[in-house]
């Protein structure tokens, strides 16, 4: 039997298989497993998107109004001036408020939010996801025990947390092809430079 290579559509039974033979179990992916992955992509998406409306717009969820990118405020400024932990604490609480880190970081939120919640272009989301992410557990740094003021850090897992599970998310996604269903994964694959270029799928 041959598999499309998008790992998204029905196997279809070869002629030399005589034309009625059934995938096996597991060697296709189903229409309920490529579904819960399409919507594991939504939301993962999501995760992304609302944080940039949110920080931009002051919806008075983490931020508020008075606070918001619009009105002047740093989407940087509330997470990275509290780093107090890991060895790179000053380096983190350096670039709060730095424009280019503000602009970094929001449209970081924003291409990935949207690559994702559409199914397109998911390789270069997840690189870049995971980039961030990344980032971001270097600034909890969940390795350490204790803060730079001795208090208790509070890290409840030395090494794994929800930045790199959401890492693998995005990684898994791409892998899966998950932008086929309920996406535009296919119409973004179909494009001429997207062709000759496969690392834009």
């Amino acid at each position: 039997m041959s598999v499309r290579n998008d790992s998204t559509h029905d196997m279809q039974p070869s002629p030399r298989d005589g034309g009625d033979t059934a995938p096996r179990p597991g060697t296709v992916m189903t229409t309920t497993a490529r579904r819960l992955l399409a919507v594991l992509r939504i939301v993962t998406g999501y995760l992304f998107l609302w944080p940039f409306l949110d920080k931009t717009f002051g919806l008075d969820y983490a931020t508020a109004p008075e606070r918001a990118w619009i009105n002047d405020g740093s989407p940087t400024k509330g997470f990275l001036s509290g780093v107090d932990v890991g060895p790179f604490a000053g380096a983190f609480r350096s670039l709060a408020r730095a424009p280019w880190a503000d602009w970094l970081f929001m449209l970081g939120l924003l291409g990935i939010g949207l690559a994702v919640m559409l199914g397109v272009g998911l390789r270069i989301a997840a690189v870049a996801g995971t980039v961030q992410l990344l980032l971001m557990w270097a600034a909890e740094w969940p390795l350490a025990r204790f803060t730079e003021a001795g208090e208790p850090s509070m890290s409840t897992n030395p090494i794994i947390d929800y930045h790199i599970v959401y890492a693998l998310v995005l990684i898994v996604l791409a892998a899966c092809y998950a932008g086929n269903t309920w996406g535009f994964g296919k119409r973004w694959a179909e494009l001429p430079a997207v062709e000759q270029n496969p690392w834009l799928l």
